[in-house]
């Protein structure tokens, strides 16, 4: 018989008491149970298949919708809608057994029919899904109702944690295609109301299967781009959690007591993002120029307010295989300029840099653009809200340079995607990708994932910035926040009232 790892889920008050009406007391002793969160960028849906948007995700995930695994604070999985799962030794193949007992918002069944139907979804032809092509790569068969088999053409040691990502997201086959404004899922809360640009509600389900445990029964997401206001909103106490809020102000809540201030470590990865099919992007002169121009640490300091560590690569410290690369563009204006020349690039060279709304992006543009003004090079910022980012530079790729944080955990995928937004095709990392899905010893793997972020560095994809770290700013009397962020999820089902 095969070995298979196998995971299981495993005097004087007394006065003051009669003196006061019973209706008060009632009061006094029921906790609240009603919380309002607030997020810089309001979602374009709520079906986090069918767009990029993390803000979907920190909204629905394992709050509306719920996967086989879940990711905790600490970036380890446990079970959820699976109750356990055996991995075979090549790694390829994992069997599921599922949750017994579990419906959907509209009352039909979880069974392992919608394992299925919502894995060869996300794979099929039709799919929207950004993680399409590693669920093309799995093949899904029913064993029974209540187990699953999933067999990977990869070797892919990170699949239990890819499995609880909101693209994993198991949905009811009847309703999947209304999920954006309609969702239905198996979590613990539904939607109850949604104003556009304003406020999302999620509403307690009565239905759930541990509903006992649920102590916030209403939760509100309103959204809140502009920095000065948010730290106003805080203030005034109109929101009692902000996860990930510009971190100017932190030095001022952290002397209010009313406050508690959360510094989490991240997997994220902030960039300069550049359009390979636009001349001269297309020359590496003209790229690593551009990172040689940039002062990743003065990035730090005028976006993040510090709150960073520099990056050279689409990695960051602390993941595995990870190798530091800074040194590869560092910060060198003579360089730039030279680069320029042998490029045949005439200065001074004008580029757009398109920035979406949040905070970090607005503040780095103008410092970005103040350092590549020094080697020639003009960056006219033009500010654009999240729905045109999407539509615009991430859909139509109409950019030359764009500052963006990409906060997916493992993503080095992207960049053997030929048509993902920024155009890079390489088919010597293509290769060296490959050989990094199929690598069995970790020893292997971590040699290859060192290679990549090496040829990404050197062929200056991106002026790679840095790793963020994220600032939860919250009333005191809240508890049950993500210390750390592996994935950008705010769990409701974990939240309380002190």
């Amino acid at each position: 018989m095969l070995n298979r790892r196998t995971l299981i889920a495993s005097g004087p008050l007394a006065c003051a008491v009669l003196a006061t009406p019973l209706h008060a007391l009632a009061q006094q002793g029921k906790k609240k149970d009603t919380v309002t969160l607030a997020m810089t960028l309001e979602p374009p849906g709520l079906d986090p298949t069918a767009g990029a948007a993390s803000s979907i995700a920190e909204i629905t995930l394992y709050n509306v919708y719920e996967t086989l695994t879940k990711i905790n604070a600490d970036g380890s999985v446990s079970p959820l809608l699976a109750e356990s799962w055996e991995v075979s030794p090549d790694l390829k193949t994992t069997t599921f057994r599922l949750r017994k007992g579990v419906k959907f918002h509209n009352g039909a069944p979880f069974n392992a029919a919608a394992v299925k139907f919502s894995f060869d979804r996300a794979g099929g032809d039709k799919s929207t899904n950004k993680d399409k092509r590693s669920f093309a790569a799995l093949t899904t068969q029913v064993v029974d109702e209540h187990t699953v088999v999933v067999i990977n053409q990869d070797i892919d040691p990170d699949l239990l944690f890819v499995l609880g990502q909101a693209t994993s997201i198991i949905v009811e086959p009847q309703s999947a295609a209304g999920n954006a404004t309609k969702p239905v899922g198996t979590g613990p809360y539904t939607l109850g109301a949604w104003s556009r640009g304003s406020s999302i509600t999620l509403a307690a389900w009565p239905g759930y299967r541990a509903a006992g445990s649920i102590r916030i029964r209403r939760a509100t997401f309103r959204f809140i781009p502009d920095p000065a206001a948010q730290v106003a909103a805080l203030l005034a106490g109109d929101v009692d959690a902000f996860p990930r809020v510009t971190p100017r102000s932190m030095a001022q809540f952290k002397s209010d007591p009313r406050f508690q201030v959360v510094v989490s470590g991240s997997r994220a990865k902030t960039i300069l993002a550049m359009n390979h099919q636009r001349k001269p992007l297309a020359d590496v002169r003209v790229r690593r120029a551009i990172a040689a121009a940039i002062d990743r640490k003065s990035v730090i300091e005028g976006a993040a307010d510090g709150l960073g560590v520099p990056i050279g690569s689409h990695y960051v410290p602390g993941a595995f295989g990870y190798v530091d690369t800074t040194g590869i563009n560092p910060f060198d204006v003579e360089k730039a300029r030279r680069l320029l020349a042998e490029a045949g690039v005439k200065t001074p060279l004008t580029l757009t840099m398109t920035l979406p709304p949040t905070p970090y992006a607005r503040q780095g543009g103008e410092v970005i653009a103040a350092q590549l003004a020094k080697v020639g090079i003009t960056a006219k910022l033009q500010n654009v809200e999240w729905a045109q980012w999407l539509s615009g530079t991430y859909g139509s790729k109409n950019y030359d340079l764009t500052l963006i944080s990409h906060v997916e955990p493992f993503d080095l995928g992207n960049f053997a995607k030929p048509d993902y937004y920024w155009g890079y095709q390489s088919p010597q990392f293509n290769a060296l990708y490959e050989k990094i899905k199929t690598a069995a010893r970790p020893a292997d793997r971590a040699r290859l994932l060192g290679d990549a972020q090496r040829l990404l560095a050197e062929d200056a994809v991106h002026a790679f910035l840095y790793q963020p770290q994220w600032v939860t700013v919250a009333n005191k009397n809240l508890r049950g926040l993500w210390k750390d962020m592996p994935v950008f999820v705010n769990d409701l089902s974990a939240l309380y009232w002190s």
